[in-house]
């Protein structure tokens, strides 16, 4: 991300100041920024940033969040594999033009879309066993302890 930016910044000056222009370069920052947005599929669903609308979720009791929880982690996972499935098809199809800026096959640029699906649903799948093996308490409402006589 500090790579692009400074990149972004640097292209920027460069255009405005001494109207200095590189497709290369502009060519090159929408493609980092294309694999830091896709490889951060992966790290938010790790660190449970995704979106969530949690107005009824948080009313459901423990044992049920869990449940529910695993099931939209799934559909999570069936969309992730057809983002993955589309992307790999989306590589055979339009990889195989050259980059006008760059010049390199465009596998490289759009591979990124079934690489960062792939690594997505690993992290989707390692949240799933998470969900499952954890302790009910964990879905508790974060200000409500659980005790034994709590349903």
């Amino acid at each position: 991300m500090g790579l692009l930016a400074v990149l972004v910044i640097f292209s920027v000056i460069a255009r405005y100041f001494f109207s200095l222009s590189w497709k290369e370069l502009s060519e090159f920052n929408v493609t980092l920024f294309a694999f830091t947005t896709f490889w951060g599929m992966g790290i938010n669903v790790l660190k449970g940033e995704h979106v969530i609308i949690d107005i009824v979720y948080d009313r459901i009791r423990p044992d049920v969040k869990r449940w529910l929880t695993v099931a939209n982690y799934l559909i999570m996972l069936v969309v992730d594999l057809v983002f993955t499935w589309q992307g790999i098809k989306y590589v055979g199809v339009a990889g195989k033009q050259i980059s006008q800026g760059m010049e390199i096959p465009m596998k490289y640029m759009y591979g990124i879309m079934p690489l960062s699906g792939a690594i997505c649903a690993l992290c989707i799948i390692i949240k799933i066993a998470e969900f499952v093996t954890v302790d009910v308490s964990y879905f508790a409402p974060k200000n409500q302890v659980l005790t034994k006589e709590s349903p």
